[in-house]
């Protein structure tokens, strides 16, 4: 998601050495609330990937990241050309790798290294995300290699580095692109560039986004994703004229602005606690919004002596800030490993959060000795005089050179110790996750049945139960895993499954069915295994099949947290209406994990004859319904014309 950079932050320096910039505003004073911002970014981001359903949109914080880097870069470029009448690309470009590549070299050995130690489903797909991670090009590559953001049946260990990828492009180009905008005179014309460039990112997400749809290209695309990077430039070149000095803003200005990037902080706020990822409002607008509350909470803490920036400028807030980038860099991979070393760990509950908590205190540990001993050092000494002190400056009064020997040889060791364990991780690559497997074996059983004619039931023969040739199963890669188990148990059966499928896509597959004439009477339904369900998606699928259909809902076992408020709604609904059924596959399978993968989402194919079981189980209860009865069969004379 993002690369929180405060290295960008600050005052050019003549010198290379000279230590790392600081958050400087246009006129070269620190901009108070910068590092509080980045806190609120990375905790945000943080609590959405180790508290699953908790903080449903805290994936925002990325394109707070996105905004201020956009912000500094671009504030940064400008006033060395104004101050120096050049920009040093090739300066710019090495203090970037200085402050992003250390970092991450140290996360992809380590991490790697550890993934070998746990093996399985860790290993999957390595050597592309660590391509990914050594070429800047994660989010390009995962969407050339169909790899979905949304996708939980690999845990990639490397996902988060996706918007770092972005960042580095970005810095990669802009400098160029600055060059040719200090071209154009007018500031006015300059900003309606810059605009306009954010603006077509903004509009083509919201075009090439299909509602329903994954939308991994649109969130993962450079070309679609930078307009917060373009709106952190706008503000950059509107801000060219602003002063440090509390006299050149009005009084009006000095409380208002503050008040406003509060409004602005509360609405991100807000946001990240009810803005859903799979909420089309998201891509149609959403983010885009995202990034104009964060341009006004920057504004809000740029006012001399705003009480905004003191408050965002509380010293645990930059504390967090200034390790922002290495907290988010371990957090994810940290996580992933934490849970692949612990497959059977609860994930719900207490137990899931000290799950989360483990990978937290893991994370934050990291990301300090991080700061310390990697990235502020090399940070303002450069590559070579660190480097250099590594292996030379190991003093000790009763035995130097034996001390250094020792330092060095210890150096050498770990390095290269990591470096065989990424080495044999990247060759370990199983190819797939066992809840890939599973739903692979799936879908083949689906592919096979799809070859062979359906069975023609006998006529007048009565039957206990409907024919698989009668039930249309619609559902997500829970039901594809449990194909097998379904063909088993109902032959003729018509499965429909797609991995990351949502309950918000029924109506539309539903109504495709119906108009091809392929939608069957009796239809079961398995979704809500990947985010949160909206009851108007069930009764716009019960009011298209009718009532002479019957409906079949499935419920949730996953280690998420919204699975609760989706399993409630499916119980609440099924019991509300006559003709539609719950299959308890939650309280079927919960005492039986171990017949999951190691996600505890995905069953095996004992797993999915329990889930068909479930679901043989619902229909039964249906078959036994009594016939509705008319006003005849209670002895009542039928209604007068």
């Amino acid at each position: 998601m993002k690369t929180p950079s405060r290295a960008a932050s600050g005052t050019a320096s003549t010198a290379p050495a000279a230590p790392a910039p600081t958050d400087r505003g246009i006129a070269g004073t620190r901009i108070a609330g910068l590092d509080g911002l980045r806190a609120f970014a990375v905790l945000v981001v943080i609590l959405y990937h180790l508290t699953p359903g908790e903080v449903v949109g805290g994936y925002l914080g990325v394109d707070v990241f996105f905004v201020i880097s956009g912000f500094l870069i671009t504030a940064l470029l400008l006033r060395e050309k104004a101050s120096t009448g050049t920009i040093r690309l090739g300066y710019f470009w090495r203090r970037r790798a200085r402050r992003l590549l250390p970092a991450l070299a140290v996360l992809v050995l380590a991490c790697c290294s550890a993934a070998w130690a746990i093996g399985g489903n860790v290993l999957v797909d390595l050597g592309r995300q660590v391509l990914g991670a050594a070429t800047f090009s994660s989010n390009w590559l995962a969407i050339a290699g169909h790899r979905s953001y949304f996708d939980d049946t690999a845990p990639e260990l490397f996902r988060n580095l996706w918007s770092l990828a972005v960042e580095e492009q970005f810095y990669l180009v802009w400098p160029l692109a600055i060059l040719a905008l200090v071209l154009v005179k007018k500031r006015w014309l300059r900003l309606a560039i810059v605009g306009a460039l954010g603006a077509a990112s903004a509009l083509g997400m919201a075009l090439v986004y299909l509602p329903g749809a994954d939308a991994t290209r649109v969130y993962y695309g450079t070309d679609t994703h930078s307009f917060g990077l373009a709106a952190g430039a706008v503000l950059a070149v509107l801000s060219q004229r602003w002063s440090s000095l509390p006299l050149w803003w009005s009084h009006t200005s000095r409380w208002l602005l503050p008040t406003l990037g509060m409004l602005g902080l509360a609405g991100l706020t807000a946001a990240a606690i009810l803005m859903p990822a799979d909420a089309p409002l998201v891509y149609q607008g959403g983010l885009a919004v995202v990034a104009v509350l964060t341009l006004v909470t920057i504004t809000g803490a740029f006012v001399p002596g705003s009480w905004l920036g003191r408050a965002l400028d509380l010293p645990p807030l930059r504390w967090i800030g200034e390790r922002s980038y290495g907290l988010y860099l371990w957090h994810w991979p940290v996580f992933v490993l934490v849970v692949a070393a612990l497959p059977r760990w609860p994930r719900l509950g207490a137990a899931g959060w000290a799950l989360g908590g483990i990978a937290l205190a893991i994370t934050t540990v990291a990301a300090a000795l991080s700061y310390r001993f990697v990235e502020q050092p090399i940070r303002r000494r450069g590559f070579r005089a660190t480097f250099t002190t590594v292996f030379t400056g190991w003093p000790s009064a009763a035995r130097p050179r034996l001390a250094r020997a020792a330092g060095i040889l210890a150096t050498v060791l770990v390095i290269a110790g990591a470096g065989v364990g990424t080495a044999t991780a990247l060759s370990g690559d199983p190819g797939q996750s066992d809840a890939e497997v599973q739903i692979a074996r799936g879908q083949h059983a689906i592919d096979q049945k799809r070859s062979e004619p359906v069975p023609t039931p006998t006529p007048n023969a009565p039957a206990p139960l409907p024919g698989g040739d009668q039930i249309t199963a619609i559902g997500d890669s829970v039901m594809l895993a449990s194909a097998g188990g379904l063909q088993q148990t109902f032959p003729g059966i018509r499965i429909d499954a797609v991995v990351s499928r949502q309950m918000s896509q029924l109506p539309s597959i539903i109504e495709g069915m119906k108009a091809a004439g392929s939608l069957r009477p009796i239809i079961i339904v398995g979704l809500g295994t990947n985010g949160p369900i909206d009851r108007s998606s069930l009764d716009a699928a019960r009011s298209m099949i009718g009532q002479s259909a019957q409906l079949v809902l499935v419920n949730v076992q996953a280690p998420r947290g919204w699975t609760d408020g989706v399993d409630a709604t499916l119980s609440r609904y099924a019991q509300q209406y006559r003709d539609v059924e719950l299959a308890n596959w939650r309280d079927a399978i919960s005492g039986q994990l171990n017949l999951l993968a190691r996600d505890q989402i995905h069953p095996g194919s004992r797993g999915g004859e329990i889930y068909a079981g479930v679901i043989k189980d619902a229909l039964q209860r249906l078959a036994e319904l009594p016939p509705l009865l008319g006003p005849n069969d209670y002895g009542l004379a039928p209604t007068p014309l």
